[in-house]
């Protein structure tokens, strides 16, 4: 293939832009780029991936536009056609061809989260909760003066987790029905006012990771689903290998973080333009 086929994808959020080539059916190094607002971002991905790939605008053939910045965005980047696509089709095409799964629920873990039922090019957004990303930085900036995830992150790996959530182990003497022993009973009813930052870390990640995975499950309640694909910035917390198999076991479905896991909905939107 030649470079004249590249396809660019961007995801246009309000403060990070995320980035991708296609070409020859093949991604092309993505990347991020985080800015003090969209069109900033956007054009700073741009000029970034051109640079960093040795790409001339000449040798793009399209931008797809996506996420909730690309409002902001009129005219042709850089003068290449540009064009748009609703970001719940994006995110699907995206998590379809990376987990390689023809039916799935798609879960965007973004500053909220969003759900999209896939079957093949049957793709339709069946809701969501205002709980993601969003819900974790500003519950850490509150609680541990901080909304750098990496650093809460960091801090939840040493913490203990039964410190702060009620477990059924702690209310009943014996496993209930469907769940057992080591499942949550409450998240935070444990907390005391002199929890360890740690524990604090830990117990705001286990609630946000939770809390997606259980609506996730809720989502497929009256189908056959039982695959979910993981996809947005969330998807990279280490965390996510614990709460996810944890939830897998209990309800008996399959959570599945693709390679690009952060970067679907950008591929999507590149994905788009020959679907189009």
């Amino acid at each position: 293939m030649e470079n004249s086929n590249m396809v660019i994808g961007i995801d246009v959020g309000i403060s990070t832009t995320k980035i991708v080539g296609l070409r020859g059916g093949k991604i092309v190094s993505p990347i991020r780029i985080t800015a003090v607002d969209p069109i900033t971002s956007l054009y700073g991905a741009f000029g970034k991936y051109l640079h960093d790939n040795n790409l001339l605008l000449g040798e793009v053939e399209h931008v797809m536009l996506t996420g909730v910045g690309s409002a902001y965005v009129r005219n042709d980047v850089y003068g290449v056609a540009t064009s748009k696509t609703d970001e719940f089709v994006a995110d699907a095409l995206g998590a379809r061809y990376e987990s390689k799964l023809e039916q799935a629920i798609v879960v965007s873990m973004g500053t909220g989260t969003s759900f999209v039922m896939c079957h093949g090019d049957d793709m339709r957004h069946i809701g969501g909760i205002g709980i993601g990303g969003g819900t974790l930085q500003g519950l850490s900036r509150l609680l541990l003066n901080t909304s750098d995830i990496k650093q809460v992150a960091a801090l939840a790996m040493q913490g203990d987790i039964s410190h702060v959530n009620l477990l059924i182990g702690d209310i009943s003497a014996h496993p209930l029905p469907g769940l057992p022993m080591n499942a949550t009973a409450s998240l935070f009813a444990r907390a005391k006012n002199n929890a360890a930052q740690e524990d604090i870390a830990a117990g705001l990640i286990s609630m946000v990771l939770q809390s997606i995975g259980s609506a996730a499950v809720l989502a497929a309640q009256g189908t056959d689903c039982r695959d979910m694909v993981l996809i947005g910035n969330l998807s990279l917390l280490p965390q996510c290998k614990e709460v996810f198999p944890a939830l897998e076991k209990l309800y008996g479905v399959r959570f599945h973080i693709p390679k690009y896991s952060e970067f679907c909905t950008a591929i999507g939107a590149a994905l788009a333009y020959h679907s189009s």
